[in-house]
């Protein structure tokens, strides 16, 4: 199976991000990837880096969004992974992955779990956390353990998609560097990111997709300088090898052939599954062991 990340810019507004999006999807679908997967909140700017109420509005057009990226998947016969800003009600809003197969329905929806609260990422003030769990994703290309960004640190969650059948783990994501950092330190941070989503997959014998945003987007509250987002999107195999990663700075279509038997043959000589020792595993349910 060919798959696709599309990384790319925030592009001055909604429509010209969508258009130049939509032209990345064409080409990916054009060269054969059957399973397209776009960055976190891809329609926008990454508005979290203030906490401002007028962005609730973009969640007004979630029931919008749904039909017009069904309608992308359809004409491109993909199934495609989107990241949306929903509103469920007035005053509770969810940062959701809508998961489209190939004839424009809407395979399932992921809403993000773990939500970060931290300087430029103020997400605690958008997002209520989901309520779906961890539930994978059955579509005609596999069954896609699809999480959001902040998700990707945590095994847990990794772990749980696994146990209920994910056959590829799938991460729409959007974090960077702050300029004023060190390069060491952002070095640091990007090689820790990178090695979290390869140890999930070594973990548990499945592909890794993680699609990040690239470029630099100003916080326009004035509070902060903004983001340079760091890309580095990339796919890694079963045993966690590279099969295909960005740079931090330009826009880009990323693909990766996967093959699911790869995953049997892995966890064959790697048995970590066989070998867990789940009568032993309750201190995992409480916040700390004191």
């Amino acid at each position: 199976m060919k798959t696709a990340l599309i990384q790319q810019k925030y592009h001055t507004d909604k429509p010209t991000t969508v258009n130049k999006t939509l032209q990345q999807i064409a080409t990916a679908a054009q060269n054969g990837a059957e399973l397209i997967v776009l960055q976190e909140l891809h329609q926008t700017e990454y508005f979290c880096q203030s906490e401002d109420t007028q962005f609730f509005a973009y969640a007004d057009n979630f029931e919008n969004d749904v039909i017009f990226w069904s309608e992308v998947a359809k004409k491109n016969n993909i199934v495609l992974v989107t990241s949306l800003f929903e509103k469920r009600a007035a005053g509770l809003y969810h940062n959701t992955a809508v998961v489209f197969e190939k004839d424009g329905s809407v395979a399932g929806k992921y809403r993000k779990m773990h939500i970060p609260d931290d300087p430029g990422f103020y997400e605690k003030f958008y997002f209520t956390p989901g309520d779906f769990g961890f539930e994978p994703i059955q579509t005609s290309v596999g069954k896609l353990g699809v999480l959001v960004c902040w998700d990707q640190w945590y095994p847990e969650a990794a772990r749980i998609m696994t146990l209920k059948g994910a056959e590829l783990l799938i991460y729409p994501t959007a974090i960077g560097w702050f300029d004023e950092e060190s390069k060491e330190e952002k070095e640091r941070q990007l090689e820790s990111w990178i090695t979290i989503q390869r140890s999930h997959a070594i973990a548990n014998a499945v592909p890794v997709l993680s699609c990040n945003r690239v470029g630099f987007e100003a916080d326009h509250s004035g509070v902060m300088k903004g983001i340079r987002f760091w890309g580095n999107s990339f796919v890694c195999g079963a045993q966690g090898e590279l099969l295909t990663q960005g740079d931090n700075e330009n826009e880009t279509i990323l693909y990766a052939d996967i093959a699911h038997e790869r995953t049997k043959e892995v966890r064959d000589i790697w048995p970590f599954l066989r070998d867990r020792r789940i009568e032993n595993y309750h201190p995992l349910l409480k916040r700390y062991c004191d």
